[in-house]
């Protein structure tokens, strides 16, 4: 895979290429926003060039007097996952006012010292979350516990094509659960018949 050639003897790096050296890994980071700031904040950042997303998931709504309308509800409040370098991060991203803090990783500690690294989720894993919230006509909702299930593949319907784990619930009724690193797990409902088991 070559560079693109942006002027004589300049040449970019082809986006994926995180390995090279010289070239910086872009990371999902959890940054924390003040409530109700979500959107706002991801169309700030993405106007400054960093890709950002708000995990969000459109949704009817019926009032007590029959009035209904479509909202796009925010499904992780103060949260926006950005895009950037470790350095990008650092340098400007911190710095911006609307952004809090950046979420730690409560499971992992270094020995040597009592700092929590930073949060980072696995692009597969933003991939599948992102096409679970896209396509999904059931209600999706996080959970902080995971339970492990029986790992699985969405055969039929709109979620055709994800893999996670499917677990039973008393009621009879099953959830596919996928997890999202430092954040738990995002679920909806879904028929035992739609998947196969991997």
């Amino acid at each position: 895979m070559s560079g693109v050639e942006l002027s004589e003897g300049v040449t970019a790096v082809p986006s994926g290429v995180g390995d090279a050296v010289g070239v910086s890994d872009r990371k999902w980071f959890v940054a924390i926003v003040g409530n109700n700031r979500e959107k706002s904040a991801a169309e700030k950042l993405e106007a400054l060039g960093f890709e950002s997303f708000v995990a969000s998931q459109e949704e009817l709504r019926v009032w007590k007097n029959g009035r209904r309308k479509t909202v796009d509800r925010v499904l992780l409040p103060s949260t926006v996952f950005v895009h950037c370098t470790e350095s990008e991060r650092r340098r400007v991203v911190v710095n911006l006012p609307y952004i809090n803090r950046f979420m730690t990783d409560r499971a992992a500690r270094t020995e040597a010292s009592l700092n929590r690294p930073l949060a980072v989720v696995p692009d597969t894993q933003m991939v599948a979350l992102r096409f679970m919230l896209g396509r999904s006509d059931s209600t999706v909702t996080f959970t902080g516990e995971y339970v492990k299930g029986r790992k699985v593949k969405v055969i039929r319907g709109n979620l055709r094509g994800l893999e996670g784990e499917i677990i039973a619930l008393p009621d009879g009724s099953s959830e596919l659960v996928i997890l999202i690193d430092a954040l738990g797990c995002a679920k909806v409902h879904i028929n035992p018949i739609d998947v196969e088991c991997i």
